[in-house]
């Protein structure tokens, strides 16, 4: 794939523009003299998530608490979970495989696949690997919080990517205590049912939780189903010293319908693509484990050291083309942070360090044909290769107090990243094997300019290195005839640099007479960025990744909870998140200044909702998206679309059952949730695009003894 640079030069003026006019009233809103420390947050009542919201204001850049204890609607996958957060698209393809990128990370990652450009991790510990992030154990229902970083704000975490990072936080005996069922079901087959059951025991706190899922889709083929199992169980072995364990185990599969025309989208968006019904195109991941021990000394009053390890094993049966590619993928993972609060020019201050480790321990690959071809039988074998990677990161940083109002944060992470690609069988010398080192410093800031209005910003730069399948998936070096079934397939890996990126990012976040708000302008400055294309369509299926020429991400992220009315019968809220996306090339040869397509420029969620004092809530709801280029050539687009919701319940009073139905896409608007990006498509409409889901009706009860 021809290297592809843009010619776009933009600038950073407009963003401390709108943020100064947009908080301009805000920064009124509460006295100058009235308190302003971080610190004064009150957390001895407060939940796990205010706990959290609380930590996030020390952070000099932009994040997201979620709260998933207070949900009241259908919680199928990772898109409804992150729905309503600025800075974060989530889409889903129609199956758990959710397309999600933050300031266009893995922006053209097709969904399904594992995912890049975030770091992920399930309860502080490591789940994104050397080849990205599976996405099986990512049940909603397990969850108690998701915290999100955006950006390099995730770098304390070792999250080094363009994305940030992403934790999301187990449900535990201290929050879900005794017994607690929950069905959900709706439109095309979709059900859900879980049980869980935690509790206290002297030292030990525990949750247990099981869950099973089906639906037949949207689309034609697009059946699937998925059920498993976690445990949290914590034991506080004396006041200084906590060890926790974790356990998720999951099984899922799904047919995978194919991409769509836009033409097909408008008139048959239920249609699967002809190639994937003829190969019956699936993804069956037999069963994934991941055994995580979090262990935390608190060594005095001012220091604490937090260990943790992780075993990860997750082996796929892709069926997906003409080939049948049995992946065995095992990771061992590690994290270690000491964290100390001292004095340091006078002023307080905390210093970590910390460093993370992920490694494959295996992750090797044998292919066979799934069909009759060039007169071998069906099974025979093609390939075998392998894709290790280890990726470390050891990072320093400190938060100095400079005032009561002004906190300066600096850091600096070491990055090594290594790497072993090789096709075993038909044995060949072209082994890729290497280690290389990089950096990322950070300088950032939090200003309380009053006890309502906090103003951050930070530069930073960021490093994300290449999955190592990448480098053989997406390889030009082919077998030449005469070598039997392998003949035309990949022989040999590519090499692929770290991509890069220096950031500088603005924002204000507090709270006024509008509501809880938050406003953030940010522009980065990508080297080496690695772009997907899919260059063969099923049932030949051949998407690589290349490193692009420079190119620039920019964008503004707006978010508003607000509450209208509130009086003795109940409150009448809105929320609302509002992302302005424009990623572009830089000096291009070929493409000049197009857009890198897969994302629309403007997204929009909002939600209003009624919630009567007796339990009684109803709530309308909406989406906007723009158009959104799907080729590297800007030659065609996939259409906006428009989409409204609805939904009422009732909570019992005291907690103890609550019952909810829904309604989704009331219109039934056809419209493209996700995009794969071709080449240059010339104006051609291809089939590039995965449908959204039509209307739909759901409904779901939860009980708690």
């Amino acid at each position: 794939m021809p290297v592809l640079r843009s010619l776009y030069r933009p600038t950073l003026s407009p963003l401390p523009l709108a943020l100064c006019l947009a908080l301009a009233a805000t920064a009124q809103a509460a006295p100058a003299d009235a308190p302003t420390t971080l610190d004064a947050v009150r957390v001895t009542a407060a939940s796990d998530a205010d706990q959290a919201r609380a930590a996030l204001k020390r952070v000099p850049g932009a994040g997201n608490v979620i709260d998933l204890v207070q949900a009241d609607g259908r919680l199928a996958g990772t898109a409804d979970v992150l729905a309503y957060q600025p800075g974060i698209s989530a889409q889903s393809p129609g199956n758990e495989g959710t397309k999600v990128s933050i300031r266009g990370s893995g922006i053209n990652r097709g969904p399904g696949a594992h995912a890049s450009g975030i770091s992920v991790s399930l309860d502080g510990l490591p789940l994104t690997g050397p080849g990205g992030t599976p996405y099986e154990l990512l049940e909603p229902l397990w969850l108690s919080r998701v915290e999100v970083l955006r950006g390099a704000n995730g770098s304390e975490r070792g999250a080094l990517a363009l994305g940030g990072a992403i934790n999301y936080v187990s449900r535990g005996g201290r929050d879900a205590a005794g017994l607690e069922l929950q069905y959900e079901a709706g439109s095309r087959g979709y059900q859900k049912r879980s049980v869980g059951y935690g509790g206290i025991n002297g030292s030990v706190d525990y949750y247990l939780a099981y869950t099973d899922t089906e639906y037949d889709g949207y689309q034609q083929h697009a059946a699937g189903d998925g059920k498993g199992a976690m445990a949290n169980v914590g034991w506080q072995i004396n006041p200084q010293l906590e060890t926790r364990f974790f356990l998720r185990y999951r099984e899922t599969n799904h047919e995978t319908p194919g991409r769509l025309t836009r033409e097909q989208i408008r008139n048959d968006p239920r249609a699967a693509n002809p190639a994937n019904l003829a190969i019956d195109a699936r993804r069956p991941q037999p069963g994934s484990t991941w055994l995580g021990n979090m262990t935390t000394l608190q060594i005095d009053a001012d220091s604490s050291l937090q260990a943790g390890l992780v075993y990860h094993h997750y082996p796929m049966d892709l069926n997906e083309s003409l080939y049948r590619q049995q992946l065995d993928y095992t990771n061992l993972n590690t994290t270690l942070d000491y964290r100390r609060a001292h004095a340091l020019f006078g002023r307080d201050s905390v210093t970590t360090v910390g460093l993370r480790v992920t490694h494959d321990l295996d992750a090797d690959v044998r292919e066979t044909l799934r069909f009759p071809s060039n007169g071998y039988p069906a099974g025979t074998h093609t390939r075998d290769f392998s894709h290790h990677g280890t990726n470390s990161s050891l990072h320093v940083s400190n938060e100095l107090a400079v005032d009561e109002r002004l906190r300066v944060q600096t850091g600096l992470a070491l990055i090594n990243t290594r790497k072993d690609v090789q096709v075993t069988w038909p044995a060949t010398p072209e082994r890729l094997r290497g280690s290389e080192w990089d950096y990322a410093p950070r300088l950032g800031f939090t200003w309380q300019q009053t006890a309502a209005t906090q103003w951050f910003g930070n530069l930073s730069r960021s490093v994300e290195p290449a999955h190592p399948w990448s480098m053989i998936w997406g390889s030009n070096l082919y077998f030449a005839p005469g070598n039997g079934a392998s003949s035309g397939r990949q022989r040999a890996p590519v090499d692929l640099q770290n991509q890069t990126a220096t950031t500088l990012e603005l924002g204000a976040r507090g709270d006024s007479m509008l509501g809880r708000w938050e406003l953030t302008g940010y522009y980065a400055q990508v080297r080496h960025e690695l772009l997907s294309v899919e260059v063969v369509p099923v049932p030949n299926l051949f998407v690589a990744e290349n490193n692009a020429s420079p190119t620039v991400h920019r964008g503004i992220e707006a978010g508003l909870d607000s509450t209208l009315w509130e009086g003795g019968e109940g409150r009448l809220s809105l929320r609302q998140a509002y992302t302005f996306s424009d990623f572009r090339y830089r000096h291009d040869a070929r493409f000049g200044d197009n857009r890198l397509p897969g994302l629309p420029r403007h997204y929009y969620q909002g939600e209003l909702r009624f919630d009567h004092s007796g339990g009684f809530y109803a709530a309308v709801n909406t989406e906007y998206a723009s158009s959104m280029f799907v080729d590297y050539a800007n030659s065609f687009r996939a259409d906006s679309h428009l989409i409204f919701g609805t939904r009422v319940g009732f909570d019992a009073p005291g907690g103890r059952w609550q019952a909810w139905v829904e309604m989704r896409n009331i219109g039934d608007k056809h419209y493209a949730a996700t995009v794969t990006p071709g080449y240059n498509d010339g104006g051609k409409d291809v089939a590039r695009s995965t449908p959204g889901d039509g209307r739909g009706v759901y409904g779901g009860v939860r009980w708690r003894f």
